[in-house]
């Protein structure tokens, strides 16, 4: 028999896997519960860029999870230490802002050093795409808080910040930063809140290329979950394998118990 390796740590997406389409997935407080019962610690990551570390905490209350604020990361955590006090232009929406703000990043509409781009929506407008056109033709740097192609919506699958960040890197040939997943130095961030190295580490997501993909990279163990955005055919012709193929989060206890306990 394989001998069996510790788990010290798991990083758990939040948006498909923890809740999908408006409400918390059956099962998923009970997993995260008994994560925290049986001493492992957890943490939330997600590439939401739309909301502040608060926002997300304050949603997941919402659907009855008892996570704060200091267990969620999300890529304005990787970003701020990634400017470094530089001058930033913001396209992004919703309550992000204040993660920005609150660790003292200079804001600003002309002259940035950097410009962040995250999940806009409609603020994704000519105009806004143009400004920030010509302020990386200037000198700024393109930092994108993630990359995803799509995500799924309450109503759908709706596009991400990866198309528009594909767009500036084509407009202006250069290359963006990104700092959310499925980059290395995101991962080593929560990890090291932790106190986990990656060997000792299981990221579960529903996302095959940026989290599972990603976590492997970062040489974390895998489990995706057949909910969220998890499409069969993508799956199927992805060349990322995961450790665990979950039918939800609620299968996780059990994937533990059985592979590392």
């Amino acid at each position: 028999m394989a001998e069996k390796r510790e788990i010290r740590g798991v990083l758990l997406d939040i948006d498909g896997v923890l809740y999908v389409g408006g409400q918390a997935v059956a099962g998923g407080r009970e997993a995260v519960a008994w994560l925290r019962d049986n001493g492992i610690p957890f943490r939330c990551v997600s590439n939401t860029t739309s909301r502040s570390r608060r926002s997300i905490a304050e949603k997941l209350q919402g659907y009855g999870y008892e996570i704060d604020e200091s267990l969620v990361f999300n890529p304005p955590v990787a970003a701020i230490h990634h400017i470094a006090g530089k001058r930033t232009f913001l396209l992004t929406r919703g309550s992000v802002r204040e993660d920005f703000e609150a660790a003292g990043i200079p804001i600003v509409e002309d002259g940035a050093e950097a410009v962040v781009v995250g999940d806009a929506g409609d603020g994704f407008s000519y105009a806004a795409m143009n400004r920030t056109f010509r302020m990386v033709l200037d000198g700024a740097a393109i930092v994108a808080l993630e990359k995803d192609r799509y995500w799924m919506g309450d109503d759908g699958l709706m596009l991400s910040a990866g198309p528009f960040v594909a767009a500036l890197e084509y407009a202006t040939g250069k290359t963006a930063t990104v700092v959310g997943k499925p980059s290395a130095a995101f991962f080593s961030l929560v990890l090291a809140d932790m106190g986990v190295s990656p060997a000792q580490a299981l990221m579960v997501g529903d996302d095959i290329r940026t989290d599972i993909g990603g976590a492997q990279g970062a040489g974390m163990k895998t489990a995706l979950v057949m909910t969220g955005k998890f499409r069969k055919d993508i799956f199927d012709t992805s060349p990322y394998r995961p450790d665990h193929l979950l039918d939800s989060v609620a299968d996780l206890p059990a994937a533990i118990e059985a592979t590392y306990i």
